[in-house]
């Protein structure tokens, strides 16, 4: 005697080998013994081989129609010894048994399973439902592997398109279109995006580059949008001044610029004139929420992504031509460069001139600086030397001047379009510390530090940059700027382009209003701002230093530089020459910091960033 029974939600055949009320000993094919419970078994049947029954049951049960045995089952629920006789006639013994057994158990979506050997069938609607989501998912499954197979040969799916931005960068895993190109990937043995970058999908990493941290950090556009208007008072004073800025030939946001005026005592007056969008932009305002949500103009090459809409930026950029809005920081200086007095006062300040550093480094360089009383005369001449005197003085006093130091290059990215829509970029390197640089730098760091000193004294909150241990940090409690040398550093200068800025000017403004400030010292709103801008600002960052490293990859190839001349930093680690690009070289032998080297470039991978090279000579 053998059976057919139920074990861990399959069915198994075997020999009765000894029989209790309860519970039989059974042995199967291969000779294993077990015990199996009596409410286990589903069919007792005589037949010489068990297993022959069972397979001819397999081989029955495929022939059995479905649709017909759902119809003869009812409503009722019933066993399946029941339907086997409805469906072969009375004479429907083991085998007819065990088939529809098997038929029934292995469509789910007919029967539902009510106990062992019990089921019941399906609901018309149910049942309709249930083989329409089949018959869609095999048409899924059809079409999938109908994608995978066109990206496979190096395709890319014409549906794609609408999706293949979601694809690249925030895909719906779930989605029919990631699943097949989950697929293609899988049996490619590559990444999704790099089969996607293979088959075209990405025909500018740039551009890919690009719309990932649009998407990420400005979901809603790089558009600067804000409604209302936003005009300066118009009863400020007129300065009695001509003020000109110094900046790069690209800077639409220009946020500072410098006057001087001899007085009748001797001295001299200089005045740092700092654009002033605060004076119209009142807290709480669209515009200023504005700022709390950008945080950042975002700098990246021949592009930027400003803080303030451009309407709003022509409104208060300090451009030549017209009287600007401007909080001014004037100091009295002495003949020697001696700081003897500083005031600071609300008003309009007439810029005569946007000076641009191409126009005027040709002729303001560290050959000519201090010279104004040889060569050729040349815009500003005067003013620009003075300025650079009182810079050197200012450095010195901080305890920063390096007259010896080793020469430090900054680059400037230009990308230019060309006619057929294509780009080229140039790298154009610039000594750090120029006159121009230092003039500049070094009268923000002292309209920077002096107005941070106003604000402490003021006992007005503010936020305030402070290194120690080699540590930057911003933090709402004055403290020392060790690599800078000053006690006290407020960001001030560029209120158009940081929310720092913004929110200390607000603060300033307040103070000299003799107004409540915005913020108080223990702020929550003040340290959520804090929080914002220092993780949004470290992203912006990360942002610029990936595509400057995208386009000297780019300027690389464009340059057709095969043979690529290389100063070591450390290890195996190398700057090539002309550019800021860093990488890395294995195998390189240990040479000193400052040594040359040839690379050969072999490939390089602008998805992953990096240069494939090898040692030519040294």
């Amino acid at each position: 005697m053998h059976v057919l029974y139920e074990e861990d939600g399959g069915f198994k055949v075997a020999t009765i080998k000894e029989a209790q009320p309860a519970s039989l000993m059974v042995e199967d094919v291969r000779g294993k013994r077990s015990k199996v419970k009596a409410s286990n078994v589903l069919l007792r049947f005589e037949r010489p081989d068990p297993t022959a029954l069972w397979q001819e049951a397999e081989t029955l049960a495929g022939e059995i129609d479905l649709d017909f045995l759902w119809e003869v089952c009812g409503a009722d629920e019933f066993g399946f010894e029941e339907i086997a006789v409805e469906y072969y006639g009375a004479g429907a013994g083991a085998l007819q048994q065990a088939a529809v057994l098997l038929r029934v158990a292995s469509a789910p979506m007919y029967f539902y399973k009510k106990g062992r050997g019990r089921y019941k069938a399906a609901p018309e609607d149910n049942l309709k439902a249930a083989l329409a989501g089949l018959a869609r998912k095999q048409r899924e499954a059809e079409q999938m592997a109908a994608w995978q197979a066109e990206l496979m040969a190096g395709g890319l799916p014409e549906v794609f398109a609408p999706v293949l931005h979601k694809l690249l960068h925030r895909p719906d895993k779930n989605g029919l279109e990631w699943k097949a190109l989950a697929a293609a990937a899988e049996a490619t043995q590559t990444s999704p995006l790099r089969l996607l970058h293979k088959v075209g999908a990405i025909p500018d990493v740039g551009r890919y580059f690009l719309e990932g941290f649009l998407l990420q950090f400005f979901p809603n556009g790089r558009e600067a949008q804000a409604e209302g208007d936003y005009p300066p008072p118009a009863d400020l004073p007129l300065a009695q001044v001509a003020a000109f800025s110094i900046d790069d030939s690209t800077t639409t946001e220009i946020d500072d610029a410098f006057s001087i005026v001899p007085l009748k005592n001797g001295n001299t007056q200089v005045g740092i004139h700092i654009a002033a969008p605060t004076l119209g932009i009142a807290p709480g305002s669209p515009m200023d929420k504005l700022v709390f949500e950008r945080l950042s103009t975002v700098y990246f090459p021949g592009d930027k992504i400003t803080m303030l809409p451009d309407g709003l930026v022509a409104q208060y950029t300090l451009k030549e031509g017209g009287a600007r809005p401007a909080i001014s920081l004037y100091l009295e200086l002495s003949p020697g460069f001696d700081v003897l007095s500083h005031q600071t006062r609300i008003e309009q300040v007439p810029i005569v001139a946007n000076l641009r550093h191409d126009q005027i480094e040709p002729y303001f360089n560290e050959a000519t600086a201090g010279h104004e009383h040889e060569g050729e005369d040349y815009p500003w001449k005067a003013e620009l030397n003075y300025l650079w005197r009182f810079a050197g003085e200012l450095e010195g006093r901080r305890g920063k001047a390096e007259p010896n130091a080793p020469v430090r290059l900054d680059y400037s990215f230009y990308v230019d379009t060309l006619p057929d829509g294509s780009q080229t970029v140039r790298i154009v390197p610039r000594r750090r510390g120029s006159p121009m640089d230092k003039l500049v730098s070094e009268l923000a760091i002292l309209v920077n530090s002096t107005w941070g000193k106003d604000l402490a004294r003021g006992e007005v909150a503010a936020v305030y940059r402070s290194q120690g241990g080699g540590r930057v940090r911003l933090t709402t409690q004055p403290g020392p700027h060790l690599s800078l040398g000053v006690d006290c550093y407020a960001w001030s200068s560029s209120p158009l382009r940081r929310a720092i800025d913004f929110i200390n000017q607000q603060q300033l403004l307040a103070l000299l209003r003799n107004e409540k400030p915005r913020f108080g010292r223990n702020d929550a709103e003040l340290y959520a701002a804090i929080g914002a801008f220092d993780t949004a600002y470290a992203a912006y960052a990360e942002f610029q230093d990936r595509m400057e490293r995208y386009w000297c990859l780019r300027y690389l190839e464009q340059e057709n530089r095969n043979e690529m001349s290389c100063t070591v930093i450390k290890e195996n680690l190398v700057r090539v020459d002309g550019t800021p690009l860093v990488i890395r070289v294995p195998g390189l032998p240990e040479l000193p910091a400052g040594a040359t080297v040839k690379l050969l470039r072999l490939a390089t991978d602008y998805l992953e960033l990096n240069l494939d090279c090898r040692l030519a000579t040294m």
